[in-house]
């Protein structure tokens, strides 16, 4: 279970556990609508091309030209009603239209309603994702009471290494909800 052989060891696979987890929540917030446009809105929307679902962003160049529009223009026309199908599938509430060529999807303004359900999703993905460091930081520990019991480290060691594992598991808490509390304000920020 624990893939360690020293407490540095066990730190470093800490820390780096817990900034995937870091990376993954901005990733996460990054989709979320905040009523301003941005092509993030569209990472998780797939396009059916030739049978093969793709990501929007492979079959043409998106753009936000001003803060309420994104626009696609794909390389291939023929995809452009796929795209504005799957854009209007990916319930995200957005009514893309095209000329044939360009497709544009204006970004509507969030209701207040809209707004706090988002900020409820947004403080649920936050749990989340303190849950996977509480979870690293738990199994950590168990490693580095393990190496103290199997005589490989000091027990003076083991206290500073727990220690240090506490400082990092705060460390990356706080990024967590400094990320949570600026996507927060930016959702309930009006326009």
């Amino acid at each position: 279970m624990h893939s360690f052989e020293t407490a540095k060891d066990a730190l470093a696979q800490a820390r780096t556990r817990m900034e995937k987890s870091v990376e993954d929540l901005r990733k996460e917030v990054a989709t979320l609508r905040t009523g301003r446009a941005n092509v993030s809105l569209l990472d998780h929307v797939r396009v059916d091309y030739h049978g093969t679902p793709m990501p929007i962003n492979q079959l043409g160049t998106l753009a936000v030209p001003e803060p309420t529009l994104i626009i696609v223009t794909p390389w291939d026309r023929a995809v452009v009603p796929a795209i504005e199908k799957a854009v209007r599938s990916a319930d995200l509430g957005l009514n893309p239209a095209s000329d044939g060529r360009v497709i544009r999807i204006p970004i509507p303004p969030l209701t207040e309603e809209r707004r706090k359900d988002m900020v409820k999703h947004l403080h649920k993905i936050l749990e989340n994702h303190r849950t996977a460091i509480r979870n690293v930081r738990r199994e950590i520990k168990e490693g580095i009471e393990h190496l103290e019991k199997d005589k490989k480290i000091s027990e003076d060691e083991k206290t500073r290494s727990l220690d240090e594992l506490e400082k990092v598991t705060h460390q990356e808490t706080k990024k967590l909800e400094d990320l949570s509390a600026a996507k927060e304000k930016e959702v309930l920020e009006f326009k």
